[in-house]
């Protein structure tokens, strides 16, 4: 019997979400929460263009939680607003429904999260007896699941450093590039991103969440970042990032153990391919990358497109794929809040075309 799922949202990651539930072979959408009244009513599949699904979206909470399904695949943006969807999450849990979600971000690694935060979802979870797993591509798969695999082939490891190289340029999300990454901005500003402490919140659980597969404790996290600038105007269609203003930033969370960094996450990224050329640069184009340093040392690049020929929307998709595909696996698993720790491996089941 297919896995009954309610689709949160038809965001940038919610309208792929969407049709890879659609068209899953274990899944069956039954409900689709959407925000502005004018997508309510309208059939799921009409409003993410694929062929109508027979499922009418809603914006009432109410009526939707009252749905008998066994997941809810939540994509709500949630970095202007953490705490109002790990409410949402609760209410969800607590109408007996498990969840996956790359909504707040830091719940890659729940230990990470403050426990008065996280407190009123990990109670719902338990009371109602589901599950709630927090995941994507970035924080996500690229760069706990992958690391993991990789170190467990080692005979010893000196550092793990898990990367995101990436140029922005198409990533057509404008709240998310210029308010909170701070592109376009004066290179002395401080965005959201670069408030001390938002890059940890946000990427700590990632690089604890290696560290406990590592079996060893993060004694504190460092944040390091440089920015540099837009040497000519930049048209993305979706906003203009004006010469002398921020194009290309580099940042690092540093992972210390043993009072050295040992454990970093980075990203390097551009609006631009010819900006930083000195920084590290992708194989071919923009992906991840994970470097283990030991016996044997592993450099592994993952490259993604998607079938539109563009870089962001495979990473989109991908983020999309890893939560709906993992949606048996949670609905399974031990109540609570998970981590890729506490996931056996999910692989692309069902998902081989034929011909």
């Amino acid at each position: 019997m297919a896995y009954k799922v309610i689709q949160w949202s038809t965001g940038n990651v919610g309208r792929h979400a969407l049709r890879l539930i659609a068209e899953h072979p274990d899944l069956e959408l039954v409900g689709l929460w959407v925000h502005s009244a004018d997508k309510a009513g309208r059939d799921a599949g009409e409003i993410v263009g694929i062929d109508p699904v027979g499922v009418a979206a809603t914006n009432d909470m109410d009526a939707l939680l009252a749905l008998e399904a066994d997941c809810v695949c939540y994509t709500a943006t949630a970095d202007l607003r953490p705490g109002e969807a790990i409410a949402d999450l609760a209410r969800i849990a607590a109408s007996g429904k498990n969840i996956v979600s790359s909504s707040v971000v830091p719940l890659v690694y729940p230990p990470h999260v403050d426990p008065g935060m996280r407190k009123p979802l990990e109670d719902a979870c338990n009371e109602a007896g589901v599950s709630c797993f927090t995941s994507g591509i970035d924080p996500g798969w690229a760069n706990d699941l992958l690391p993991l695999v990789l170190t467990g082939q080692c005979e010893y490891i000196d550092t793990l450093r898990v990367m995101e190289v990436v140029n922005y340029a198409t990533y057509a999300q404008p709240t998310v590039l210029f308010d909170t990454m701070g592109f376009g901005q004066p290179l002395d500003s401080t965005p959201l991103l670069l408030i001390p402490g938002v890059l940890s919140f946000a990427w700590g659980g990632t690089v604890k969440v290696l560290a406990a597969g590592l079996g060893v404790e993060i004694e504190e996290l460092r944040e390091v970042h440089e920015r540099l600038p837009a040497e000519e105007t930049i048209d993305l269609g979706f906003g203009v990032v004006e010469k002398g203003t921020t194009a290309a930033m580099r940042f690092e969370v540093q992972g210390i153990v043993d009072g050295e960094p040992r454990i970093i996450l980075e990203h390097v990224t551009r609006l631009d391919d010819a900006l930083a050329p000195h920084w590290p640069q992708p194989v071919d184009q923009s992906g991840y990358r994970v470097i283990v340093s030991g016996n044997p040392s592993y450099t592994c690049d993952v490259q993604m497109m998607g079938d539109d020929g563009d870089h962001n929307t495979g990473g989109l998709v991908g983020t999309a794929a890893r939560l709906v595909n993992t949606i048996p696996a949670v609905c399974d698993a031990a109540p609570g809040l998970l981590s890729v720790l506490d996931l056996p491996l999910v692989p692309g089941r069902g998902l081989l075309r034929r011909k």
